[in-house]
């Protein structure tokens, strides 16, 4: 089976290579084209757009920002939907709206190809390591065909409903991420004004019963002063925005939102545990 994949960033290099460990045959398309060499060197071949890429695969991956890059991909010159793409299966991985999987869903049957929505749970250790958490929308059949490719990037892969379903799924986690994310910097601003150091905190925290990975993480990163992203301030901005649009006005997400916001245009490019210098 030979897959495309469309989007080489953060998590796209890693995801993807997960792919040629696995023994898939690969062909690549990024709009910077320098991104796409490392997997060229192990063996990928690069595509010129997403057009000639789905000419010549079996099942195409798309992982890219937000709804406005998937329209480009779909829709715009060279695109997917402006080739002969009857019989492919489209694989939409991107944390974008329910909305648009919808529509691209429908556009997609309406060419005679099949589309899922699968956006992931786990960050660049976990792409890295495929120990990703796949959540999948759409057709149980289209779903059982590709589950070998899903599982050779993550740990786990579940239908959780109809095309959109995986979408409404990550909006959900990565509200709970924003939530959290918060909590953890204001417990830690709330210790230091009272005279306990973040270190000791944190290693209290760590061995309690509300220990978890992403503390241990997040929590390391404020210790070295690391704010490299591995998952990025703006974001879960957009995110949170998403998870709105969608019905999501609950009292602890419309101040996350909040506070995401305000800190954005200063911390935007920074991971998202930057929170905790927004409100310092």
């Amino acid at each position: 089976m030979n897959i495309g994949w469309i989007g080489l960033g953060t998590m796209g290099v890693p995801m993807a290579t997960q792919l040629l460990k696995a023994g898939y045959q690969l062909t690549v398309y990024n709009r910077s084209e320098g991104k796409a060499s490392a997997l060229e060197a192990s063996g990928a071949t690069v595509s010129a757009s997403p057009q000639s890429l789905i000419e010549k695969t079996d099942v195409v991956i798309v992982m890219v920002t937000d709804d406005q890059a998937i329209r480009a991909v779909f829709d715009g010159e060279n695109g997917l939907l402006n080739a002969s793409a009857s019989g492919k299966t489209i694989i939409n991985m991107s944390t974008v709206s329910p909305a648009i999987s919808k529509e691209m869903s429908d556009k997609c049957k309406a060419i005679g190809s099949e589309y899922l929505d699968a956006p992931v749970s786990g960050s660049v250790k976990q792409a890295e390591t495929s120990q990703l958490a796949i959540m999948v929308g759409g057709d149980q059949t289209v779903f059982d065909r590709v589950k070998p490719i899903l599982e050779a990037m993550g740990k786990m892969a579940i239908l959780v409903g109809a095309v959109g379903a995986g979408n409404y799924a990550k909006l959900a986690i990565n509200s709970l991420l924003a939530l959290y994310t918060q909590g953890l910097a204001e417990t830690i601003l709330f210790a230091n004004q009272n005279g306990v150091r973040t270190e000791d905190l944190l290693n209290l925290i760590n061995n309690a019963a509300i220990s978890n990975v992403f503390t241990k993480i997040k929590g390391d990163a404020i210790l070295n002063d690391n704010f490299q992203p591995a998952f990025t301030l703006k974001n879960i901005v957009k995110d949170l925005r998403l998870a709105k649009d969608d019905g999501l006005e609950s009292p602890l997400a419309k101040t996350a939102l909040a506070s995401f916001e305000e800190a954005e245009e200063r911390y935007g490019n920074e991971d998202l545990i930057a929170i905790i210098k927004a409100l310092k």
